[in-house]
């Protein structure tokens, strides 16, 4: 995404010029995370791409999606400087019914692409939560609270983590991932998604 947009959350701002800054929700409510970037708005093709990706099982698109969000998000991950790529983790009955975690396929691209090491299990997802995309923005931070575990802290402690997913919307999951990596001892947490819901 290209400025101006939030210097945290990276949402961008509706106007044509100006500077980045952070944007109200992040002033009002700071998150766990340093800084989020996605690399393109979430709409249009973008949006039919990932739901193809995610829920028709078209896993070939993590190639395309994976690399326009390595390229695109190049610079960001240079100024955070991760020594981990962490995936956000599905439950395991999703994982079981989808078959496969759309975040942990971005991530294994990423880590080739970026030359950064990927922690697939460490962060667990420990109690079932319902879909965040059925739920409105006040239920959606109750649904995810708690729901993270990591399993090995000395893997986190001290190192900067950069957190993947597939789409930034409200950001309650990553914030709630951010915030147990945090209490594990990681020493910054960065989000890179393929796109932002605008």
């Amino acid at each position: 995404m290209s400025s101006p947009l939030c210097t945290t959350c990276g949402t961008p701002f509706k106007t044509i010029d100006g500077i980045d800054h952070r944007c109200g929700e992040c002033l009002d409510s700071p998150p766990p995370f340093t800084a989020a970037r996605a690399a393109v708005a979430f709409d249009g093709p973008v949006r039919d791409l990932i739901h193809r990706f995610k829920y028709s099982k078209q896993v070939r698109l993590r190639r395309p999606l994976g690399l326009m969000m390595a390229g695109s998000l190049a610079p960001f991950v240079v100024e955070a400087s991760p020594d981990l790529l962490v995936p956000v983790p599905l439950h395991i009955k999703r994982l079981r019914s989808r078959g496969f975690n759309q975040a942990l396929l971005l991530a294994s691209l990423l880590g080739r692409q970026w030359g950064v090491q990927v922690s697939r299990h460490n962060l667990r997802r420990i109690r079932w939560t319902e879909p965040q995309v059925e739920l409105p923005p006040d239920e959606r931070v109750k649904n995810v609270r708690g729901a993270f575990h990591v399993s090995a802290p000395s893997e986190i402690a001290g190192k900067r983590i950069m957190l993947v997913d597939d789409v930034y919307t409200t950001g309650s999951t990553v914030r709630e991932c951010a915030k147990t990596l945090k209490q594990a001892g990681a020493a910054a947490v960065y989000v890179a998604t393929i796109a932002i819901a605008l």
